[in-house]
């Protein structure tokens, strides 16, 4: 699952997309708190970090308040998650970033766990990281997913 963190920093991110897509201008931690549903005070650290990764920018003074200094095509989800949350991976073998040998595994060429979990993790990193932010702000969003 992704943290509340995360879901408060793609809504945030959204929300700056959706202001500068309609020719509007920097949007003030009120605005983005209001319009997104992150509280303030948590809204604060995340925007800071979000500055930090060099996703959005921040203007002083009257018109003040932050911006989105990227495009929305080239804000990766998976990086996203990554950036905020941490490594992905449902196992510390899995990892790309953050590899770590599981301390209970003998022979990770013949672990059934990494194998089984592998498979799964590989189709959700092939979706996850073909989304950008665009995708999300789309008119009509993502299409409906089929469960069968």
């Amino acid at each position: 699952m992704i943290s509340q963190k995360t879901k408060y920093a793609i809504k945030a991110l959204m929300e700056l997309a959706d202001e500068t897509a309609a020719g509007g201008s920097a949007l003030t931690i009120e605005e983005i708190a209001q319009r997104s549903g992150a509280p303030k005070r948590f809204l604060e650290h995340i925007m800071l970090e979000l500055r930090n990764a060099g996703y959005v920018g921040s203007r002083r003074g009257r018109a003040g308040g932050y911006v989105l200094i990227k495009r929305p095509d080239d804000i990766s989800i998976g990086e996203l998650l990554r950036r905020v949350d941490g490594p992905i991976a449902p196992l510390p073998c899995l990892s790309r970033k953050s590899y770590q040998r599981c301390e209970d595994c003998k022979d990770e060429a013949s672990c059934r766990l990494r194998k089984m979990f592998g498979q799964v993790f590989w189709s959700y990193l092939l979706l996850i990281e073909s989304l950008t932010l665009s995708d999300l702000v789309a008119e009509g969003g993502l299409p409906e997913m089929v469960s069968g």
